[in-house]
């Protein structure tokens, strides 16, 4: 086959056609009229916010207070301990659904989607708000709770989707070898399906780290409530928009955390020894079988 050949076929296994010259000018054109949109919406933004003197030392030095700092600190370090919490419970709690929904055995099938479909379609903060006043739980507890409820069901039926989207005859070959279902599942089929659904458990852990927030109604001091506290003691206008300016990018910078630490571990997991590809040497001839001369 020849390079022009291969260049043909990989094109026509593409998602869509390569652009062409105008489609590539057209694209320019998009792209240029975009970023112009965006630089005016973000100028605009920042002429209303020096129409109201919102950059004025006045409403930025109680910033430069030890007591305002150490606030902002205790609910940055209090929003980090929920996540924390929430995010290893709730892959704890949706690996053990995904492998209830995938069990052979009828009732532990239903049991599993039966709590998968109702934490699912239960908001959050409802749940939050029952665990906190109906079961009397502490505001912490209360939140890591609502939030490992519903990521993990949510999280449950993303390990499902990964695990069964695994070509089946790897599933076949695996028992074929004799391994058992635990073997299977543990050494064939998650690490596969872990791999391939890693960008979608990195979005989910990113809503359960902005789902922390809804700690401040249950008087959970974390970041968003040390931010309305803080704001709700200063004594010039609109005090919210310098709070919101100082703890937005924070989170911004949270999340984005998040996706570089998926970026970074699957360019570890592609360096991997064990998932590199294995160069098969050449064929040889066989071993003659007696009579066959």
């Amino acid at each position: 086959m020849t390079a022009h050949a291969l260049h043909g076929d990989l094109e026509s296994t593409a998602l869509y056609d390569i652009p062409g010259p105008r489609a590539q000018r057209r694209h320019l054109l998009y792209g240029i009229g975009s970023t112009a949109a965006i630089l005016a919406l973000a100028g605009w933004i920042l002429y209303l916010l020096f129409d109201t003197n919102q950059f004025t030392a006045a409403k930025w030095s109680p910033f430069a207070y030890q007591g305002i700092q150490e606030l902002l600190l205790k609910g940055l370090w209090n929003t980090l301990k929920a996540f924390a919490c929430a995010a290893v419970l709730s892959l704890l709690l949706g690996a053990v659904l995904a492998t209830g929904r995938l069990s052979i055995h009828r009732p532990v099938r239903w049991l599993a989607t039966l709590c998968v479909e109702f934490f699912r379609a239960m908001p959050v903060l409802v749940m939050i708000f029952f665990i906190f006043v109906a079961l009397k739980v502490q505001p912490l507890p209360a939140l890591v709770a609502g939030l490992t409820l519903y990521n993990g069901s949510v999280l449950a039926e993303v390990f499902r989707t990964g695990i069964n989207a695994v070509e089946r005859g790897q599933r076949e070959a695996a028992y074929a070898l004799g391994m058992r279902k635990t073997q299977v599942m543990s050494h064939i089929l998650a690490p596969q399906a872990v791999r391939a659904m890693l960008p979608t458990i990195i979005s989910q852990l990113v809503v359960a780290l902005k789902d922390t927030s809804l700690g401040y109604l249950i008087t959970y001091e974390e970041f968003l409530h040390a931010g309305k506290l803080i704001a709700s003691n200063l004594d010039y206008d609109l005090p919210f928009i310098p709070v919101v300016m100082i703890i937005s990018p924070i989170y911004i910078g949270m999340c984005m955390l998040l996706s570089w630490f998926a970026t970074w571990v699957a360019r570890r997991e592609r360096r991997n020894v064990k998932t590199k590809a294995v160069k098969v040497g050449p064929p040889e001839p066989g071993v003659v079988l007696p009579g066959r001369e």
